[in-house]
């Protein structure tokens, strides 16, 4: 098998399988590195961030006095890449003086402060290419002739360290595979993953957008996007509703000595963000977390055991204090509404509510045309009990009920010993997104920490106090990371019942038709169907292209003969055929769609 020669940080050199995920990393490390400096040789002046091998590719962050480096400037700047490869450049290891290091780039912040962060005893670990040096960061290909197949990809924005409070500086992103059928296979993939990204889907349908400059991991929903999340949140309440939840709203600022009793503020501090010192005493903190609001709605009364199972559900906002190099479009973000849902049980009521959350979940899933998806029961860690809720016959008898209510329900699962929190065993609900990922879409959690935590009682039918248990559960996840999800999944095509315009009506002549296109929609928008009218000067083919380029569900066009027959000519989003009907037919036709959630099966 053939091979290639790593060098380290270090200086040191080694050999290694070409196959090996160590070379494949080395090799990605090494075009960031010769990126770097063909964009030094190519902009006199030029700042140099980071340079880095990622999981998926690498990239390289850049500043400039003038305009940043644009994407239409990326093929001269692989041209100098690939010149590193033809004059057999090899990459060198060099200890320098601190002060030596910081002589190569007296005009560039950023260099300045790499070397000083990564000095040691005086000294800075480089790499060379040429003229070139920067931070000897991961290891690297000794030589560079194998860096060919390799593409830079796009430019984005990014802060420096990550931190909202630097600067924001280009970064670059790049591919690179030592052979050429990888690296083509690889842009297949990207292309794909495009064509699903909400990120780009949201903006070419106008569902939401995030501007750095007024907060950065905060969207703004746009009347599309709105409507597409209003949808969702009035169907799950609806279904939460009649299995017997009961919704409240609860604020968003709560006593921070409350999430010290909750153990949040122990445990889940960096994510939150800082106290709001009200200036008598009072701090006030931003929930990261539902359920010690949940908790003081359960506080509230004394509650009986004929009560349970009580059941308190929320589409409860939080916030949570996201570096910004996690923020991504609705999947990452400081603010969030958790479709969140925590019931009070008796012990012996366990195995039978674990099975309602569960039904409940799968018939959301049906409803969603989502089938893609796996069962993971977490429990203790038989070996090592000390980290979790000491209570062992709790959670002996917990794990039992799980299992066997799964088994009941004839579920296929896994199993996995030490994935438990250390409040309770738990059910996990994982999807594959459109892109590949997995990712958690729902949970049901058992606590039996946080009714000790906050002293929840219920008066038993033996007139005693006994202790609660606090089942969490999550069926939608966030409204953000949903809404994400599902933009993913359908590729921005939208079921009828999610979608944003249900229906687009296209007059022939606005002369003449537009005053029978706009009764249509009233007739539409009567029967509860978002419709709208395309009233602008423009031909009808563009109008029709455009309404399948936005995906929606039904255009109708309307003329003479649709006046004259009282009816519609349908077109379906991804037909071609257009269909006469009557408008009554069209009617009752949608609204079948809608009824069935847009299912065909």
């Amino acid at each position: 098998m053939a091979q290639v020669q790593l060098l380290y940080v270090d200086g040191s050199v080694e050999k290694v399988d070409k196959e090996s995920a160590e070379a494949l990393q080395a090799l990605r490390q090494t075009t960031a590195l010769l990126t770097a400096a063909a964009l030094h040789q190519q902009f006199d002046g030029i700042r140099l961030g980071d340079n880095q091998a990622t999981d998926d590719g690498f990239f390289i962050d850049s500043d400039k006095d003038e305009a940043q480096v644009s994407a239409d400037e990326l093929e001269a700047v692989a041209a100098i890449v690939k010149s590193f490869g033809k004059d057999k450049a090899k990459v060198e290891f060099e200890s320098a003086d601190l002060t030596a290091a910081k002589a190569l780039y007296p005009n560039d912040q950023f260099q300045q402060e790499l070397f000083e962060d990564n000095a040691q005893n005086g000294k800075v670990p480089l790499f060379k290419v040429g003229d070139f040096a920067t931070i000897a960061s991961g290891a690297v290909l000794n030589y560079v002739d194998v860096v060919k197949n390799f593409e830079l990809l796009s430019v984005a924005g990014a802060y420096w360290k990550g931190m909202s409070s630097n600067d924001m500086l280009q970064r670059i992103y790049g591919t690179v595979f030592f052979k050429k059928d990888d690296l083509e296979a690889d842009l297949v993939r990207r292309q794909e993953a495009k064509e699903h990204d909400h990120r780009v889907i949201g903006n070419d349908l106008d569902l939401f957008f995030v501007d750095p400059k007024v907060g950065a991991g905060l969207p703004y929903w746009m009347p599309n996007g709105a409507t597409i999340r209003r949808t969702i949140e009035r169907y799950i309440i609806d279904k939460e509703v009649a299995n017997g939840y009961n919704h409240v709203y609860t604020p968003i600022l709560m006593n921070l000595n409350e999430y010290k009793t909750s153990g949040h503020w122990q445990h889940y501090r960096e994510d939150m963000f800082p106290p709001m010192d009200m200036g008598d005493g009072e701090l006030l903190e931003l929930r990261p977390m539902n359920c010690p609001s949940h908790i003081q709605v359960y506080k509230h009364h004394i509650r009986s055991y004929r009560e349970l199972p009580l059941r308190i559900a929320e589409l409860g906002m939080m916030h949570r204090y996201e570096k910004s190099g996690a923020l991504s479009g609705l999947q990452r973000v400081r603010e969030m509404t958790l479709n969140d849902g925590h019931t009070f049980v008796t012990p012996d009521q366990i195995e039978d509510e674990f099975k309602s959350i569960l039904d409940l979940m799968i018939n959301v899933y049906h409803d969603f045309d989502i089938d893609d998806y796996t069962f993971r029961l977490s429990y203790r860690d038989p070996k090592n009990t000390d980290k979790y809720f000491d209570d062992d016959e709790m959670w002996n008898n917990a794990q039992t009920m799980l299992k066997k209510a799964m088994d009941d329900m004839n579920l296929n699962y896994v199993e996995a010993e030490g994935e438990a929190a250390f409040y309770g065993p738990k059910l996990d609900v994982q999807t594959k997104t459109a892109l590949g990922n997995e990712e958690t879409l729902s949970t049901i959690q058992l606590d039996f920490m946080l009714p000790k935590q906050f002293d929840l009682h219920y008066v038993g039918e033996d007139g005693k106090d006994h202790r609660p248990i606090m089942i969490h559960r999550g069926v939608i996840s966030t409204m953000e990371r949903f809404t994400a999800y599902l933009t993913e999944m359908y590729k921005g095509a939208f079921p009828t019942w999610l979608a944003p315009k249900q229906v687009q009506i296209i007059p022939v002549r606005e002369d003449t038709h537009a005053e029978y296109a706009d009764q249509v929609r009233n007739e539409l928008a009567a029967a509860g169907i978002r419709a709208t009218v395309d009233h602008r000067n423009e031909k009808m083919g563009y109008k029709i292209r455009e309404a399948q380029t936005h995906k929606v569900p039904y255009t109708l066009v309307v003329g003479d003969s649709e006046v004259e027959n009282n009816g519609v000519t349908v077109r379906k989003y991804g037909e071609q055929d257009q269909i006469s009907k009557s408008k009554s037919d069209f009617i009752s036709e949608i609204l079948a769609d809608l009824a069935t959630y847009s299912r065909t099966k």
